[in-house]
């Protein structure tokens, strides 16, 4: 049994915060290529994660919130957000279900913000037709600006 304790999410968060993606997760199913990707996610502010869909039918993603806060942002093809929710623990929203085939994007408005992740393995890298060519990609410049603004959508009054 492992157990999912505030130690465990501690030193998860601390190893985001030292970690140049600004996050890190911690697996719970055995190996990559493991049927069931069940996993802990530490996401400090400031960490970009590119929209991006996943097409296989079978790559439906759960997130539930367990730390923090978490801004979940959804896009059309053309992306032009569709969707935004809130996860806070104690809130209105604790949790998502993304379907296979929905671009979305998470944002991390707090620094702690630690959520459970559960999809359909094995892992492979993004496709082509995963990645959102409309946004910038991990590390390219104009990635500061688009995540300001993703920020700004739960910033605003």
């Amino acid at each position: 049994m492992v157990a999912i304790t505030g130690e465990l999410l501690d030193r998860l968060t601390a190893e985001a915060r030292n970690h140049p993606r600004r996050r890190k997760n911690f697996n719970l199913h055995p190996s990559d290529d493991f049927c069931c990707h069940r996993l802990l996610n530490a996401v400090e502010p400031g960490s970009y994660v590119p929209p991006h869909c996943h097409l296989d039918p079978a790559k439906d993603e759960s997130m539930i919130i367990l730390r923090g806060c978490l801004g979940i942002v959804t896009f059309d093809a053309a992306g032009n957000v569709t969707d935004r929710q809130l996860l806070r623990p104690g809130g209105d929203t604790v949790a998502v279900d993304l379907p296979h085939g929905s671009f979305h994007s998470i944002v991390s408005l707090e620094s702690g913000t630690v959520f459970f992740e559960a999809k359909a393995g094995p892992y492979l890298p993004l496709a082509a037709a995963e990645k959102a060519g409309w946004a910038p990609a991990e590390g390219d410049p104009r990635a500061v600006a688009y995540l300001a603004a993703l920020e700004g959508l739960f910033h605003q009054s």
